[in-house]
């Protein structure tokens, strides 16, 4: 089957090669390194499928024109679809395939390596020691151990993270809608999200973004956690309201910020600005406090992750194939 793959870079073309070829049933992959937009979209015309990222664009516009162009499968590389229009993709008659958990623990570790890099000042200290400066002053941090730490969203990576952070000897509370029996073997205790606000320490972002998580963490909801709160979001970057973030970190309020995503990240992540003037002024501000630190939507890049991404990617293309329907579809 002919599929239209759009932002695709060298890492993924590697990965998704060597699934297809383990699959037994090669389809013939149409790279594009483009994001998917309205712009694009015609690349993609007479590929029955197309295999889509975090930031591209499936709005009603773009699958209007993509099943114009009679594409009837969309197989996304993320366990996320906020990004899709799926009234819309039902509408044209097109069936979305989703992978559902990849590699739950490589975005947790890396939830956690934001973590202790912030709370022992380490990528100020890398930066110090290249300089020759090993003087310790402004690099005084604080241990994990006995620290509350507030989980919001307990799927298999907030799970993880959980898991994790209990054995740092942290008290772990943990929102979600459905907890999971697995949080009572970790010792988490499950809360509402105004008692996690006021006693964590420590607040991590894992729950998916709906219209009821868009801007959980607003000027309102930090104005309910502890003064010089650590937060946390490899999540969705519209889990947060940026500029209420901006102003509390401008007084305070929030006293450590590690992100590993952005709301408008769509225009910034995954490609080299290093020889531009970045014009998101939201984002520039950001970067000016010492105490925030960005990654560049890496959590899930490993090579276990990526491997499996690219393996259940497949396996939807190929039961769309024979079937008509992926192995893990969403629906509106």
């Amino acid at each position: 089957m002919d599929v239209a793959v759009f932002s695709t870079k060298g890492y993924d073309r590697q990965f998704l090669d060597e699934a297809n070829v383990r699959a037994g049933t090669p389809h013939t992959l149409r790279y594009i390194e483009a994001r998917l937009t309205a712009q694009s979209a015609m690349l993609a015309r007479d590929a029955p499928a197309i295999c889509a990222f975090v930031n591209d664009v499936l709005d009603r516009p773009v699958l209007q024109e993509l099943a114009g162009g009679n594409t009837r499968m969309i197989a996304l590389r993320s366990a996320g679809y906020n990004n899709v229009d799926l009234n819309a993709a039902a509408e044209f008659g097109m069936v979305v395939g989703r992978v559902p958990a990849y590699s739950p623990v490589s975005v947790a570790e890396h939830t956690v390596g934001l973590i202790l890099a912030l709370s022992r000042k380490i990528h100020k200290a890398y930066v110090r020691v290249r300089e020759g400066n090993f003087a310790l002053d402004g690099l005084l941090g604080f241990d994990l151990k006995g620290r509350t730490v507030g989980i919001v969203g307990t799927g298999k990576i907030g799970v993880a993270v959980a898991g994790i952070l209990s054995g740092f000897g942290c008290r772990i509370l943990a929102h979600d809608p459905a907890p999971p029996p697995e949080l009572a073997m970790i010792g988490a205790e499950p809360c509402p999200l105004e008692q996690l606000f006021r006693e964590s320490d420590i607040i991590s972002l894992h729950c998916p973004l709906t219209a009821a998580t868009y801007h959980l963490i607003d000027e309102a909801a930090l104005e309910q956690m502890k003064k010089g709160v650590m937060l946390i979001n490899t999540g969705r970057g519209a889990l947060v309201d940026t500029r209420a973030l901006i102003d509390g970190l401008k007084f305070g309020r929030v006293g450590y910020l590690g992100l590993d995503v952005y709301e408008e990240e769509g225009d910034l992540f995954f490609e080299n600005h290093s020889d531009r003037i970045l014009h998101d002024d939201v984002f520039a501000r950001l970067l000016t406090f010492p105490n925030v630190l960005i990654t560049g939507h890496q959590a899930f890049f490993t090579v276990e992750a990526l491997s499996a991404i690219a393996s259940t990617t497949m396996a939807n293309l190929t039961a769309f194939e024979r079937e008509g329907r992926p192995l893990h579809p969403v629906g509106p």
